[in-house]
Parts: structure tokens; C-alpha cells; sequence
């Protein structure tokens, strides 16, 4: 069972990193627009529209990732002091009541939005159309892939109400850790206590 849920993780992080490298391709599209319309003096109508599905994109497909990596904003201010099974079971209960209904519904109007917008070549209404329906059709993909690995959490939740733990995640960039940090440079507590106290008697000595 911990195979396959290390295995949709993996697939939830490859897409999220995948889809990522639209910020580099949306960096450089907005460099040369701003270059092509103001040094230039030729503007481009589709540019606008390019940019938003670009980012549409990076953002539907953060959800899976950032699920994946239990990265989602919590209220945790009692959560984080609730026991591994009481957390299960809180969040068991989320899912199932809200997270469940909502990304199916999701998952289910995209796909309809997305097969109309084909059935009728739906284009962006400028100067210089952009077809929408191969766009529309990552909302589906999205919303699939947030449920499955919904699916997979609800999985972890039981397994941590039955053994008291959490079930192992795969690692990934974190946030800088500080005690790491200390320990990577050699750095201990009494150090910093030691320059904090140097630089407040080199305040006093300055002042007049």
C-alpha cells in the first residue's frame, strides 16, 4: 500500500514540476512583450491571453503537487497540538464532506466546459485569436489529479486511525530549516548569543 501511495505522490510532483517550467516560458514571453511593445512600438493582442492560460496552467496544477507535499494552508492553530489520530480523523471528515463534492463537481463541469469549448473550436475574442479549448481541458486533467490523490490522503488518514502515525511522504524542496542551517555552518547557540552580546556593547560604546 505504501508503494502505491509514494507512487501517486511521485506522479503528483512530476506534474507539478513538469507544468512548473511555465513560469520560465512566461517569464520570457512577457520580457519580449514588453520589449516588443515598447521599444518596438509593436504590441501584440494575443500576448494577454497567452499569459493568462500560462498561468492558469501553473496554477490548476499546483493542487495535486502541493497536496501531495501537504503544503495547503490549514488553520492549525489547535490542529498542529491534536495527536496524529485525532488529526486523521478531523481531516478524514474534511475530506470526505467538503474536498470530495467539491473536486468531483470540478473535475466533472470541467470536463463538460471543456468537450463544448472543442465542439466549437472556441477562440479568444481579439485581433489575433488563440484557440481555448486545448486550455479548457486542464481543468479536467487538474481536477483529476487533485481527486486522486484526495483519494490518496483519505488512504493515508485511515492508515495513521489504525497505527497512531502518519504514513512517510516522499521528501522534497522544503522551506529553509534553521537548525539545519546551524549545522551545516558550524554555528551554535552560544555563538549567536555571543555576537548579539558583542554588537549591543559596540552600540553602547558608540552612543555619545
Amino acid at each position: 500500500m505504501q508503494k502505491l501511495l509514494m507512487t501517486v505522490d511521485r506522479l503528483s510532483t512530476w506534474l507539478g514540476k513538469a507544468c512548473a517550467w511555465s513560469v520560465v516560458g512566461l517569464t520570457l514571453l512577457i520580457s519580449w512583450e514588453v520589449f516588443s511593445r515598447y521599444v518596438l512600438n509593436k504590441p501584440h493582442a494575443w500576448v494577454l491571453d497567452a499569459q493568462i492560460m500560462m498561468y492558469g496552467l501553473l496554477f490548476m496544477s499546483a493542487g495535486a503537487y502541493t497536496l501531495a507535499k501537504n503544503g495547503h494552508v490549514r488553520g492549525d492553530v489547535l490542529y498542529g497540538f491534536f495527536k496524529p489520530r485525532t488529526q486523521a480523523g478531523v481531516d478524514l471528515t474534511l475530506y470526505i464532506v467538503f474536498f470530495l463534492p467539491g473536486i468531483v463537481a470540478l473535475t466533472w463541469a470541467g470536463w463538460t466546459f471543456a468537450n463544448d469549448s472543442l465542439a466549437i473550436r472556441e477562440q479568444t475574442f481579439n485581433a489575433d485569436p488563440l484557440p481555448v479549448y486545448p486550455f479548457k481541458f486542464v481543468v479536467p486533467i487538474a481536477g483529476a489529479m487533485l481527486l486522486l490523490q484526495g483519494l490518496v490522503e483519505i488512504v493515508r488518514c485511515v492508515i495513521c486511525l489504525k497505527t497512531g502515525a502518519w504514513p512517510a511522504r516522499e521528501d522534497d524542496v522544503e522551506e529553509v530549516d534553521v537548525d539545519k542551517l546551524k549545522e551545516m555552518v558550524h554555528v551554535k547557540d552560544s555563538d549567536i548569543d555571543s555576537l548579539d552580546r558583542l554588537v549591543v556593547q559596540q552600540q553602547k560604546g558608540a552612543q555619545p
